[in-house]
């Protein structure tokens, strides 16, 4: 039998090889150094040294400060046998790409809590083709007792990372989260059941917050905690010049129809893989937009449309008893068939990428002064997007704002001119091909840290001599914000500010379609 072959063989070789390594151990042995990567691992200080079963191998198995390696153990051949060395390659995982450790026992019906002692269980995060992550799992088998104990031990502490108990809790009590669910979401923090068991006894979390939801889900506890930031800091919130850092990284599990925000930032919406960068503790800074009217803060977000984009999500938010596609696609032709442009100024202020003056915005100074050069274009506009992301889903997936990252310190100015509906479909179909969806003579962009958008219609859009006008309250106009619609009567002023908040995802160097 299987389990009797494996007994076998690894209580032959259990009592004297498993060994702790003092401070002073040199390094891994040279007979274990076949590539770059184990001659690099000859620096590292061996904290234990082992036989483990794994697969069908008895593997000679040490685990350094950064990977543990393993080769099976062979009889002794002639030096030089290359089938013998290709037998015996080293394999190895870094420590960082392990997240969860557990005794592996052989439970019967009678022995519900504890059963026969079989290894070690080391739960890993492995990476897969189109940016995608998936977890996976490796035996150590060995029934010592005492062996199995001092490793598990070990891996215990090196996992044990976390900061103080109720770090996160003192701090999630005031972020006042619980008005988030708007009643036609999911709920904030339910989890799927394939990914709560992902979190199940991790040791490696440290304090964060996670929203799983959508894109208006999303954007709304990035608010919360972006809000609460400033309160914590004694800052005035209806005046917000030079905004702190959120105290806690936001984690975004996608559960919406578009998934904006966490398809930029995993280069994928796969519902695992956003869940494994948690786990992992994969954190990125992110760039964040302030938006303002007459100088009073509107709210925190990282993208926004005005025109074509905002008259389509107000239609859609009067529709919401329709699926979340049938809802969008039917918006969307009816704002098509309604394409009206926008009478606007427009004033922004390009990028400046200059050491000095990234220095001075990065240390909080604030960022209009008489040293900078605002520009100012006018006239009809269809639509107007500020993005500072690069805005990757399913119906563009190379990005709405394809030469914007996470945190580059810019925002996209995406404008499209009055022209004839033909053509303006033309510029939209161009987002889901590979081709250049700018290359038309209507469309302008620019890189920019601040824009205003000054609206010269004062009646916001609404024509009494129209059957009816559904995209917009009276002297108001519809901006969708992530997804959110906010209506705004007059000018509204966009600020960028780097590097604002932290949230859970991949290098986002491997994520954009090139």
């Amino acid at each position: 039998m299987p389990w009797r072959r494996r007994s076998n063989r690894v209580s032959a070789l259990e009592g004297g090889r498993e060994e702790e390594a003092h401070p002073e151990a040199a390094a891994v042995p040279p007979a274990l150094l076949t590539s770059p990567q184990q001659t690099e691992a000859a620096a590292e200080r061996i904290l234990l040294r082992g036989i483990f079963e794994i697969g069908r191998d008895s593997c000679d198995v040490v685990l350094s400060e950064r990977a543990l390696r393993w080769r099976p153990i062979q009889p002794e051949r002639p030096a030089g046998d290359s089938k013998y060395d290709l037998l015996c390659k080293e394999e190895f995982i870094e420590l960082k790409d392990i997240f969860s450790v557990k005794l592996k026992r052989r439970c019967s019906v009678k022995q519900q809590r504890s059963g026969t002692l079989l290894g070690i269980t080391l739960f890993i995060c492995l990476k897969k083709e189109q940016n995608k992550l998936k977890n996976s799992t490796l035996d150590l088998i060995n029934l010592s007792e005492d062996h199995c104990d001092i490793w598990f031990r070990q891996f215990k502490k090196i996992l044990a990372v976390m900061e103080y108990e109720g770090h996160a809790l003192s701090l999630l009590k005031e972020c006042e989260l619980q008005g988030f669910d708007g009643g036609h979401r999911k709920p904030l923090f339910a989890i799927h059941w394939s990914v709560q068991r992902l979190f199940t006894g991790i040791q490696t979390l440290e304090p964060s917050v996670v929203c799983v939801g959508g894109d208006g889900s999303a954007s709304e506890v990035a608010h919360a905690l972006l809000l609460r930031a400033q309160k914590n800091a004694g800052m005035e919130t209806d005046r917000i010049l030079t905004p702190v850092r959120a105290q806690l990284p936001l984690g975004l599990i996608p559960a919406g129809s578009t998934n904006v925000l966490a398809h930029s930032l995993h280069g994928v919406p796969h519902v695992i893989t956003a869940t494994l960068h948690i786990i992992m503790g994969h954190v990125q800074l992110v760039d964040v937009c302030t938006f303002s009217t007459a100088g009073k803060l509107l709210r925190f977000g990282f993208s926004a449309m005005f025109g074509f984009g905002g008259r389509t999500l107000a239609l859609a938010e009067k529709y919401r008893w329709m699926s979340p596609n049938q809802r969008r696609d039917f918006a969307v032709v009816k704002a098509l068939a309604k394409l009206k442009a926008e009478d606007c100024e427009i004033s922004f202020l390009p990028f400046n990428s200059s050491d000095d003056v990234q220095e001075r915005r990065a240390q909080g100074s604030p960022k209009s002064d008489c040293n900078d050069q605002w520009q100012m274009i006018q006239g009809q506009f269809l639509n107007v997007s500020i993005m500072a992301i690069p805005c990757l889903c399913s119906v563009a997936p190379r990005g709405l704002a394809p030469n914007t990252r996470l945190n580059n310190g810019s925002m996209a100015l995406i404008i499209a001119r009055n022209t004839s509906r033909p053509e303006f479909i033309k510029h939209l179909k161009r987002y889901a091909s590979v081709k250049n969806q700018f290359n038309f003579p209507f469309v302008e962009t620019y890189t920019v840290e601040e824009v205003k958008v000054h609206p010269r219609n004062n009646t916001g859009g609404y024509n009494p001599e129209e059957e009816e006008d559904e995209t917009a309250s009276e002297n108001c106009f519809p901006w969708n914000v992530d997804g959110d619609l906010m209506e705004v009567a007059s000018e509204v002023h966009i600020r960028l500010h780097p590097r604002l908040i932290s949230l859970y995802g991949g290098s986002m160097e491997e994520m954009i379609p090139k």
